[in-house]
């Protein structure tokens, strides 16, 4: 519930600004240039057409909680399992006993294992693994992981876990109260797998490779050939504005992979669709630096709702045999404040507006409302993306 009162309203911050900016673009004629993009290496902007990230998957069994473990079937079942790969033999009618009974095993918990498998990865190199608990275990702190096959998206065994894992938190507390740091139930091993196969990788194909855009976008994927093209005539062709195709020079037929890295590190500057971010549910708002806004009047008003409880008290007649009671009556005062209109010329950047909110102290709330009514007004010339 806020009041109107005497200190200044956020729409008569508004209108100061938008004041402001038109006096600078007045006085300025039209807002200055932004400066240059920076250049970037092609590697930062572009993946090889073949290579890619394996990503693995396993189930494994955390052992050695100090009580913090899980009590479901499927953590009692692992644990069987393992007892049998390690030569423990169960009968059938043992596994079902212990699968109907009610013994905890909180010092185990069932746990998902996940890894990254990065291309040209060889057999005998370490990869650093992720432990999430699958049960209903409270805690992993001190656990270590048995050994765990992860396979990829074929159902080929990658790599083999195990080890003592790591977690940033825990449970601290006793019986009648817990504090929980972070994510005690998720961890990491480093180096805690070991890769037993290699993902298959095939970058070279018609005497050459291809260079995928991160962001897709026909400038620059003329301009990254350009630049391929003046290490090596006619080495490049757009194939689209995802694809820049790659030919090998015969200098470096023998040595692709040379060839390979000097192109990578060439440098480029890249384009991109003007875009805002507007996040509304925290407020936040990015914006590009491409952004332009035409000629329009902009106006911004805010409405206030005042809401004051006045309950009554009824008294009833003396000898009537009634009963005192309390009759609510609710005030509702409701305000509209109206602001300026102001002229912003053709050329202003959505940077100089937000800059001068800032410095006025209106919300990014605020800005965000604004940027909407430009865009659906036709005077923002970018993409707005809402989260």
């Amino acid at each position: 519930m806020r009041s109107v009162t005497s200190e200044r309203t956020t729409s008569e911050r508004l209108a100061a600004m938008l004041s402001t900016v038109l006096l600078v673009l007045i006085v300025a004629g039209r807002s200055p240039a932004s400066a240059a993009a920076p250049p970037v290496r092609i590697k930062e902007i572009t993946t090889i057409a073949g290579e890619f990230e394996n990503k693995l998957t396993g189930q494994g069994l955390v052992v050695g909680l100090a009580g913090t473990g899980g009590s479901s079937p499927t953590t009692k079942f692992n644990a069987l399992n393992m007892m049998q790969q390690l030569g423990l033999r169960a009968s059938p009618l043992d596994r079902e006993q212990v699968q109907r009974s009610q013994e905890k095993t909180n010092n185990m918990s069932t746990v998902i294992v996940t890894a990254n498998l990065p291309p040209h990865v060889r057999a005998g190199q370490k990869l650093d693994i992720y432990v999430s608990a699958y049960d209903d275990a409270k805690s992993l702190a001190g656990g270590t992981l048995v050994q765990t096959t992860l396979t990829g998206v074929d159902g080929v065994v990658y790599a083999i876990a195990q080890g003592a894992i790591s977690i940033d938190g825990g449970n601290f507390g006793g019986e009648a109260a817990t504090v929980v740091k972070n994510h005690p139930t998720s961890g990491h091993i480093a180096g805690g797998a070991m890769v037993v196969a290699e993902t298959p990788t095939e970058i070279f194909r018609n005497g050459g490779f291809e260079l995928l855009l991160n962001m897709p976008h026909y400038e620059t994927a003329v301009r990254i050939a350009r630049e391929v093209n003046a290490l090596c005539q006619n080495c490049a062709t757009v194939a689209n504005p995802a694809t820049v195709f790659v030919r090998f020079p015969a200098e470096y037929v023998s040595t692709p992979y040379e060839f390979i890295a000097l192109v990578q590190e060439l440098t480029v500057v890249p384009d991109a669709v003007a875009v805002v971010v507007i996040n509304e549910k925290t407020g936040t708002v990015i914006i590009g630096d491409d952004v332009r806004i035409s000629r329009v009047a902009i106006t911004h008003g805010n409405l206030y709702v005042r809401t004051v409880e006045n309950p009554q008290v009824s008294q009833p007649n003396p000898l009537s045999n009634g009963e005192t009671t309390v009759v609510p009556q609710t005030n509702v005062d409701v305000t509209e404040q109206s602001g300026n209109i102001t002229v912003l010329e053709e050329s202003a950047t959505v940077g100089d507006l937000a800059t001068s909110l800032n410095a006025l102290g209106a919300t990014p709330r605020d800005l965000s409302a604004i940027l909407q009514m430009l865009r659906k007004a036709g005077a923002l010339h970018a993409e707005v993306i809402l989260n």
